[in-house]
């Protein structure tokens, strides 16, 4: 399978294009093709080493892992023998290591969800760091209760006050 990876810090450069092997599928794992990637601040950090902080998890001069990406779409290829609720065929997304390649392994208890129908391989993969994000900020950092006003933006800098909603498992009460 054809991966990007990356064996040192920096610039777009260092990363590089590669054939490599496919994950390996543990009894709890599910096998993904990838569809669709998405990239995010986390992987650009991660790229660069910095900040400088960083470097302490992810590997002091070089990266301990050689993979980048984490969100993913795409098709289920194969499952583990302890893996309920997937099969091969199913369209999921996800959060994952290593995500910008043909292929992902992923534990079948981690972040990986049947895709919703209504949504493209490309919008699906746009979701996960994304929706945790927005998760983290309204619920814990924003406290945001029923009844709340907040503003909300889009890329092009309209703001405007909408009510603040979120995902039914995490509505304000």
């Amino acid at each position: 399978m054809k991966a990007i990876r990356f064996y040192a810090y920096g610039p777009p450069s260092v990363l590089t294009l590669q054939d490599t092997g496919l994950p390996t599928v543990g009894d709890d794992d599910v096998l993904v093709r990838v569809r669709a990637a998405a990239i995010n601040a986390g992987d650009w950090h991660l790229m660069r080493g910095a900040p400088y902080i960083f470097r302490a998890v992810a590997g002091l001069t070089r990266p301990k892992a050689n993979g980048l990406g984490s969100d993913f779409a795409g098709h289920v290829e194969a499952v583990g023998a302890n893996v309920t609720g997937l099969r091969p065929g199913d369209e999921v997304f996800g959060s994952g290591e290593g995500t910008l390649a043909e292929y992902v392994s992923v534990r079948q208890d981690a972040a990986v969800l049947k895709k919703p129908a209504n949504l493209t391989f490309e919008q699906a993969a746009a979701v996960p760091t994304a929706a945790v994000t927005a998760l983290l900020g309204l619920r814990d950092v924003g406290r945001v209760q029923a009844g709340n006003a907040c503003w909300s933006t889009a890329r092009r800098a309209a703001w405007a006050p909408s009510p603040c909603r979120s995902p039914k498992p995490w509505a304000p009460r």
